[in-house]
């Protein structure tokens, strides 16, 4: 496999958040991925009934993030955007 076949980081980015995706759209929400910064912070947008949430917060670290962070070494942060 060369190099132009292996998946981007934001393909991986994106794996990741379809895997998720499904826990989250069950409490009413769900995630967009806005952009990945050239230092790894990757920027999401909540949707539905996340926005506005307590519970996001949580979610955001607990879950995507830390999936990330495993799944992608190269995401160094996670951050909501409006």
């Amino acid at each position: 496999m060369t190099q132009d076949e292996q998946p981007t980081v934001k393909d991986r980015v994106e794996q990741v958040l379809e895997l998720l995706r499904p826990s989250i759209q069950a409490d009413g929400g769900d995630v967009e991925l806005v952009e990945i910064t050239d230092d790894g912070v990757v920027r999401v947008r909540f949707q539905g009934a996340c926005i506005g949430c307590p519970s996001s917060s949580m979610t955001l670290k607990a879950g995507i993030e830390r999936n990330l962070r495993q799944y992608v070494p190269e995401v160094t942060l996670v951050e909501a955007v409006d």
